[in-house]
């Protein structure tokens, strides 16, 4: 009797067992699959921009757009801001994007975890042409994506772009699903706050909100 007790707590200790690590095992993939759908759904903020200054030019009519563009770096601090005066007020932002693997985003990974960017120019279409402003050089560790330490495929990555551009095989080697040029652009009103964002499975796009009430009606000096 006393052997089939014995016998008979140990299947129920396994069975407790057994449903614990079952339990435990699904709420460590639920977990795992919520961090990973986070990482694939998470954007970054890049750039802010408002519009400092409106002018119209009492010979030619013309109404001139300045910009306050304002980048950050990877630790979210703010570069030295810069400012471009258009004679429009539809203004775009070439910049390079490059995607990685859905794997290395999944795995926050350090150097390839989101979308690496490069703000090159910020333009303005006209009929005469196009009106440019240079952000960022070809070549360099785009300055809104530096580590703290730039690693050398960092460096690699930047100075091989239009090689992996042109070449999806050698882009594949190293963990890159696309590269390409993109310009998100938007048209730019006074009043408003424009947050450009990096995509860490994606690209840029600029989301616009409304300037704190605070602010509202005030002449700023930027």
């Amino acid at each position: 009797m006393k052997s089939i007790r014995t016998i008979l707590t140990s299947i129920v200790t396994i069975v407790i067992l057994a449903a614990s690590f079952y339990f435990f095992h699904m709420l460590y993939e639920r977990f795992a699959l919520q961090e990973i759908i986070k990482r694939l759904s998470a954007d970054s903020r890049v750039a802010e921009v408002v519009v400092s200054d409106i002018r119209v030019d009492p010979a030619t009519k013309k109404t001139y757009t300045t910009i306050k563009f304002l980048e950050y770096d990877a630790q979210q601090k703010p570069l030295m801001p810069q400012y471009f005066t258009f004679s429009g007020n539809i203004i775009q932002f070439q910049s390079m994007v490059i995607r990685f693997d859905d794997f290395y985003v999944q795995k926050a990974h350090p150097l390839k975890g989101k979308s690496a960017y490069l703000f090159l120019k910020a333009f303005a279409l006209t009929d005469e042409g196009a009106e440019t402003f240079p952000i960022n050089k070809v070549n360099e560790v785009p300055s809104g994506y530096a580590l703290a330490r730039t690693s050398a495929f960092e460096k690699k990555l930047w100075r091989q772009f239009w090689d992996y551009a042109l070449n999806p095989l050698a882009a594949r080697d190293v963990g890159i699903k696309n590269a390409q040029i993109e310009a998100p652009g938007t048209r730019f009103v006074p009043g408003m706050l424009y947050t450009i964002k990096i995509e860490h499975d994606g690209g840029l796009r600029i989301d616009i909100r409304k300037l704190p009430g605070i602010l509202q009606g005030e002449k700023i000096s930027f």
